[in-house]
């Protein structure tokens, strides 16, 4: 099938949760695992002994010595085995894995019983996934796909300002060592939905969630809360290109409902806003295309203790660039040399997530704003 595009001139394949593509030899029963008498599928099919010689096959007789792309999306690799499947052996270009997009969910995947994960634990992740491709493999970024939450309500508190929520996610999908893979609304900062019944959800897996969660003896409407923050639907509404009838999207009915915040969050309305967050992706793409540090530097984690604060260094011969995230509500102050400063004279801020704010004042090294992200050079 894979050749069939490539002779019609397709220059690469995302391949679609490719860790199941190979399934067990034998029939045995897997671990009963839940009060039903149930075994996880998932678990007995993922990763089996053996994919590795599969996907090997269709690099060589698909993709090797030709100019074609290839990114798997791999839940279930963790960073100890990227070697296998991205860099000099491995069998993709790039992984999507999923080691930061799971905190807080228990291994049952039950929706209802999950806690809000550490900043700790976010960074670790994603330091992990860093420092397994530093020398071998690359690595895409990102924080949003057609199964998850929107990432301003994944990684942030409800009552975090959205606008800076998004700067600072789009922040760190823009500086982080790696290709960013932005997924649609989320240049905009669109947020999850919140239908009030379950009825006006179309997502299988939400129905199940939901019966699950009254299953466990939730009420009603804390089974719409565990809805209403992990539906794959929250995803899935119509792009919002302007403020007209379905938000410009089609003149028929959709499939889901446009977000009901489309009159001002919109491709339109936010392009002609310097303090959007759509604006906020621009200028951050610019300054990603005009620093080497950004493209081809390195990436060391600093403050990795911090429950506030993500800090990370990208180092390239002649650039380093420091980048400092708040992903608190309150002011938080940090010790200079621990995050990398060692020398506050050159600590040059090139863009704050605050700068369009009518009081701004650029941050000086060791305190940041609520929410705040900052970009910082440090060799200019």
């Amino acid at each position: 099938m894979a050749n069939f595009w490539v002779d019609k001139g397709v220059g690469g394949f995302r391949m679609d949760a490719i860790p199941y593509i190979k399934k067990p030899a034998d029939f045995s029963d897997g671990p009963v695992d839940d009060p039903e008498g149930r075994s996880d599928i998932k678990e007995m099919t993922t990763n089996v002994d053996g994919i590795l010689d599969y996907l090997r096959e269709f690099k060589k007789e698909v993709t090797e010595g030709k100019d074609i792309f290839t990114v798997g999306e791999a839940n279930g690799v963790g960073p100890d085995q990227l070697k296998y499947w991205v860099g000099k052996d491995g069998v993709f270009d790039m992984i999507f894995e999923f080691g930061h997009m799971s905190l807080g969910m228990p291994s049952s995947e039950i929706w209802c019983k999950a806690v809000p994960g550490k900043i700790t634990d976010l960074k670790k992740a994603l330091t992990a996934s860093q420092e397994a491709t530093a020398t071998n493999g690359w690595y895409p970024i990102y924080f949003e796909n057609h199964d998850q939450p929107r990432s301003i309500d994944h990684f942030f508190p409800d009552d975090a300002d959205p606008v800076l929520a998004g700067r600072a996610m789009g922040t760190l999908l823009l500086t982080l060592r790696g290709t960013p893979f932005i997924y649609q609304g989320e240049e905009l900062g669109y947020k999850n939905v919140a239908w009030d019944s379950i009825d006006d959800y179309d997502d299988l897996s939400t129905h199940n969630q939901y019966e699950i969660a009254l299953q466990e003896g939730l009420s009603e409407e804390e089974a719409m809360e565990a809805v209403h923050r992990f539906s794959r639907d929250n995803a899935r509404t119509p792009m919002q290109w302007d403020d007209s009838a379905e938000a410009g999207f089609t003149t028929g009915t959709p499939w889901l409902p446009v977000h009901e915040d489309y009159k001002t969050e919109n491709a339109e309305a936010e392009g002609n806003d310097p303090s959007s967050v759509l604006s906020w992706y621009l200028k951050l793409s610019a300054l990603r295309s005009e620093r080497e540090a950004l493209i081809a530097g390195d990436y060391t984690e600093f403050l990795p203790d911090s429950e506030e604060i993500y800090c990370f260094r990208r180092n390239s011969s002649n650039d380093s660039i420091l980048v400092l995230t708040n992903f608190t509500s309150g002011d938080v102050d940090y010790d200079p040399k621990a995050a990398g400063i060692e020398d506050a004279g050159k600590f040059k801020v090139l863009c704050s997530s605050y700068e369009d704010s009518e009081d701004y004042t650029a941050p000086l090294p060791g305190h940041l704003r609520p929410y705040e992200a900052v970009v910082v050079s440090l060799g200019d």
